[in-house]
């Protein structure tokens, strides 16, 4: 099955750009794993929710805000789409992410397939 990991932070907590990630031992661990069982088939890190810019549509109007679509005290940094046998080994999966151990959260979706 496949699923989607979406890697939150805590709002206002320290932003990790690519550069810092790639020096973490946590994160390399945890990504050098997932390539080594070769589950994770795609993904991307996100800018910070800062950079975000929400387009709402009323009637014939585009609305633009900046930043996310709601306040909240995480937001979304990253995404990755993993296939594993089932939501059990996802939740392991999502269970030893850095964020996760860190002070943040992985919400675990199923994709529609």
């Amino acid at each position: 099955m496949k699923y989607a990991l979406f890697i939150c932070t805590p709002a206002g907590g320290e932003e990790l750009g690519p550069e810092e990630l790639a020096d973490d031992p946590r994160f390399t661990s945890y990504a050098q794993e997932a390539r080594e069982r070769g589950i994770v088939i795609g993904g991307a890190r996100l800018r910070p929710a800062a950079d975000a810019t929400t387009v709402r549509v009323q009637g014939d109007k585009v609305l633009l805000g900046d930043g996310p679509f709601v306040e909240s005290e995480e937001y979304v940094a990253g995404i990755d789409i993993i296939e594993v046998a089932d939501l059990d080994e996802a939740i392991a999966l999502a269970s030893r992410h850095p964020a996760a151990l860190g002070g943040g959260s992985v919400e675990v979706r199923p994709l529609w397939e």
